[in-house]
């Protein structure tokens, strides 16, 4: 085992021999290369470099004097980076309890890692460390906690790093000063349980019984949000089995390391609710303390064995439907190791199933200069290329030749990422369909989003619809799936969630058992999903006026009514799945001037431009801390961003804000930021889920400030024109 640096800083291995392979469909891994035959072989491209944070040596380019010179600056920087096929590889890390269940997962199904991916991993946990007291957040910008130290030592570790080490010992205080393991919420006891580091008793009822329930009954697994079901699932199997990794020397030795009193004096039973304050954001309801003591008393303590086979058996049935739906990449990473886990248990760490865990973990491994971390989903491909899509169109960057092939490539690429029929297990897994939908990463993932479908539709009418002899690579017929598809997912409210209709009665977030995250039992509308729906129906219609009229304008209608009484009374929007307000409202005003609700026609609209202008920081830029999406109320960053400055100035630019001077400033700060080689420097994270966890989104940093550049060019001209025709002659 290779000698670890102290500091974390050096690189573990050589950055020039790692290699981005992008595959069918987006999907991406990173390799690393061992002999001169293969560096020959596979040379380290642009993109390689640039995510590895090697400097790609580029020629600066010619210092822009207007917003438009800049954006081309900008775009030119991006055709670097866009893969082969079309689209826009990029991180989609921040989280840092994935990195612990990919680790864990991996460690107690017999499946470990190659060396260097290994060593990665050590590296990042090193660098992620909280600079002050060495222990872990719930993401890279959070403090400390339980969850995040105690999961992230164990996962060090695991990896090889030894107990003395000077990062261990800083991490072992603070995970003691805040308590200890015993205090983790229930994600880290059920990952530290299956390590057999923590006991089962600790843990409160997590039963696969629920999902013998009838599938009308209130409160069955089917109706919870998709993610929480998808967790649930393999953690009722595991809890019911009392599964645990076999005892080790090292297994022991974490045993004594991770509590604040011997391991065999512990009463498990009184730490199932003992959950450290900074962890938790959601308290126990008295419902749900008394619901677990009702399980515990009953279908714990008085087991009926064909009841338990019974559920075990439909549990692990769901868990094999939901890797062959989604070729074993599963929803996301936290679920996907679970499942490995259940999988390696029940056929054994050798089988087919195992087998195919393992090959698709790598392609949620990312490496950056940083080290290997497990990304939110195997990437944020469609989301990201369907945005730059949009900013080449929108700004004119189309229009020049040089980046027409970019722009024909990444047409090809969202045609080939749609999906085109149902899940193949769609109905017998609870699973909404498919036909006509775009997700957030690759099309083998295979979940509908609605955003991610409507700025799919958007991209694909834009981009065929550019030039005249531009392939109609996706037909009207599925473009018309497509719009069936969003057509039939509008909630009772008139907004629409994310991966499918509400299911679930709100009361079932009575019983939220995750302690970390807000939100999360049922699914919920969002002002940013039902807006991507809203913009795409609005240009759907111009290419096809006819098709499904009264349905489109009667839904758009009810998503317009929601949009208003989403509005905040300070006038914003809540963001649920970027940071925060900033980014709602840039969403929220987009829809509205496309029905024709603009700041010189709405007072909502006037209403929520005031709202931004008060929040544009002295050097003209807007900044906002991920803590508005914990505390619900706009929170200032310390500091102005690149994103979020593009953000407010789009948003300000779709409601048609008739003063220029906060978008000269904007767009002064955001060209006054741009490197040489047309890019930006990555910032403050951008993104956030359930509240509490931000997660990064790195390539909007090259597309929202290219995108913004591109349309304040344009539209600051339109204003000074109007100035000229005020002017008495």
């Amino acid at each position: 085992m290779r000698e670890i640096p102290l500091d974390g800083r050096e690189p573990f291995t050589n950055y020039a021999d790692w290699r981005l392979k992008c595959g069918p469909g987006g999907a991406h891994t990173w390799h690393y290369l061992k002999t001169d035959q293969e560096r020959a072989s596979w040379p380290q491209t642009d993109i390689d470099r640039y995510w590895l944070g090697i400097p790609l040596n580029l020629p600066a380019l010619p210092p822009a004097t207007t917003p438009f010179e800049a954006a081309k600056n900008g775009y030119n920087f991006l055709r670097h980076v866009q893969a082969p096929d079309g689209h826009f590889p990029g991180e989609y890390g921040g989280p840092m309890f994935l990195l612990p269940g990919m680790v864990i997962g991996s460690y107690a199904s017999g499946a470990w890692f190659l060396e260097e991916e290994r060593l990665e991993m050590i590296r990042y946990l090193l660098n992620r460390a909280h600079p002050v007291d060495g222990g872990w957040g719930i993401h890279i910008e959070g403090e400390s906690t339980v969850l995040g130290t105690s999961l992230n030592y164990c996962a060090a570790r695991l990896l090889g790093v030894p107990v003395d080490h000077p990062a261990m010992i800083k991490a072992r205080a603070t995970l003691h000063r805040l308590g200890g393991a015993t205090a983790a919420p229930s994600w880290g006891k059920f990952w530290l349980t299956v390590l057999n580091v923590y006991d089962w008793d600790g843990n409160n009822p997590i039963p696969p019984e629920l999902w013998l329930l009838p599938d009308w009954f209130p409160i069955h697994p089917h109706k919870w949000w998709i993610h929480t079901r998808a967790v649930y699932l393999p953690m009722s199997y595991l809890y019911r089995l009392r599964f645990q990794t076999p005892e080790t020397p090292l297994i022991l030795a974490l045993r004594e390391e991770l509590y604040t009193q011997p391991y065999d004096t512990i009463h498990w039973p009184s730490q199932r609710n003992n959950v450290a304050q900074v962890d938790l954001y959601t308290p126990h309801t008295l419902l749900l303390d008394f619901l677990n003591a009702v399980l515990s008393s009953t279908v714990d303590s008085c087991p009926i064995p064909p009841l338990q086979r019974a559920a075990l058996t439909r549990a692990y049935e769901l868990i094999c439907l939901e890797d062959e739906n989604t070729g074993y990449q599963d929803i996301a990473p936290v679920s996907k190791m679970m499942q490995m886990v259940c999988r390696a248990q029940a056929e054994g760490p050798d089988s087919e199933a195992v087998k195919m865990h393992s090959a698709t973990r790598a392609d949620f491994m990312w490496l950056g200069p940083d080290g290997m971390r497990v990304t939110g989903t195997n990437g944020s491909q469609l989301w990201d290329t369907a945005f730059a899509a949009q900013a080449i169109i929108e700004t004119g960057l189309a229009d020049l030749e040089e980046n027409k092939d970019s722009a024909l490539r990444i047409l090809r690429w969202l045609d080939e990422s749609q999906m085109t029929e149902d899940p193949k297990h769609h109905l017998t897994a609870y699973r909404q369909a498919t036909k006509g939908a775009w997700g957030f990463s690759t099309k083998q993932q295979g979940y509908t989003l609605t955003d991610c479908t409507g700025e799919g539709i958007k991209a694909i009418l834009y981009l065929q619809n550019k030039w005249a002899d531009a392939p109609q690579a996706v037909s009207d017929r599925r473009l018309f799936d497509s719009i069936d598809l969003l057509l039939g997912m509008q909630c009772d409210n008139g907004g629409f969630a994310s991966y499918e209709k509400i299911r679930g009665p709100k009361f079932l977030e009575m019983i939220n058992p995750a302690e970390v995250f807000g939100n999360i039992m049922i699914e919920y509308t969002y002002p940013e999903c039902t807006t991507s729906v809203i913009t795409s129906f609005r240009i759907f219609r111009k290419y096809f006026p006819e098709y499904r009229k009264k349905d489109i304008d009667r839904v758009t209608a009810r998503a317009i009514d929601y949009l208003h009484k989403a509005q905040r009374p300070e006038g914003g929007w809540y963001g649920s799945w970027g940071i925060c307000f900033t980014y709602a409202t840039m969403f929220a005003l987009e829809s509205l001037s496309l029905v024709g609700e603009t700041y010189a026609t709405s007072a909502r609209v006037r209403k929520a431009c005031e709202f931004l202008i008060g929040k544009q920081m002295d050097d003209g830029g807007w900044g906002e801390s991920y803590k508005s999406c914990e505390k619900e109320v706009y929170i200032p960053h310390e500091n102005s961003q690149v994103v979020q400055t593009s953000w407010a100035a789009m948003a300000l630019m779709y409601a048609e804000y008739p003063h220029a001077e906060p978008i000269e400033r904007a767009v002064k700060l955001v060209m006054t930021r741009q490197l040489p080689d047309g890019s930006w420097a990555q910032e403050a994270i951008e993104g956030v889920f359930n509240k509490t966890c931000a997660i990064s989104y790195p390539n909007f940093k090259l597309i929202f400030t290219v995108w913004m550049l591109g349309l304040a060019h344009k539209y600051l001209q339109k204003l000074a024109k109007k100035d000229e025709k005020k002017m008495p002659s």
